[in-house]
């Protein structure tokens, strides 16, 4: 049986939470998401969410667990928001931003400019002495998790002298470079 799906979610205040035809809609001061559901039960009592499933087929256990997560996901987002932090790791790496353009130069002969969704809020950080930050926020988490992947895939961190972007806090693994 699955452990994460048969805990249940309690919805905190200012959330609401509407299930109709197979449709979960979550409304909270952030935004609102939406997420469709299938083969799982789902049902809304004084304030919890509970899922259960009506086989015990292989597909069903990891559906199960997995919509629990979704709508866990989606509740934390529109009543906190998620961050993603990315860090310009190079010589010359510089990201600026007007409104929600991102500019990016990281080590070609032209710079990189993305125009990023509008539910996804971005924020550069340049201090002297310090590599460049970029934040992303919203309330959507695979929006956020799928926008700094694709940020960093313009240059991911490179193992010898680590230059690349990389998220604030990952740890990279360093190899020793030739020895003589």
């Amino acid at each position: 049986m699955s452990r994460i799906g048969k805990s249940p979610i309690t919805i905190p205040e200012g959330v609401t939470v509407d299930y109709k035809e197979g449709v979960v809609t979550v409304k909270g001061k952030l935004g609102e998401l939406k997420q469709v559901i299938n083969d799982i039960d789902l049902k809304i009592e004084d304030n919890v969410i509970t899922f259960q499933r009506s086989s015990e087929k292989s597909d069903q256990k990891a559906k199960h667990g997995l919509y629990r997560a979704l709508v866990n996901n989606m509740i934390e987002g529109v009543s906190n928001g998620y961050t993603k932090s990315l860090e310009l790791v190079g010589v010359g790496y510089r990201a600026s931003n007007q409104g929600n353009k991102l500019d990016l130069a990281v080590g070609y002969s032209h710079n990189i400019v993305i125009d990023l969704a509008p539910e996804v809020k971005v924020e550069t950080i340049s201090e002297k002495g310090k590599n460049p930050i970029v934040k992303l926020t919203s309330h959507d988490k695979q929006l956020v998790g799928q926008v700094a992947a694709k940020i960093r895939s313009f240059r991911k961190p490179e193992p010898y002298k680590g230059k690349g972007i990389k998220f604030v806090g990952e740890q990279l693994r360093r190899k020793a470079g030739k020895s003589a």
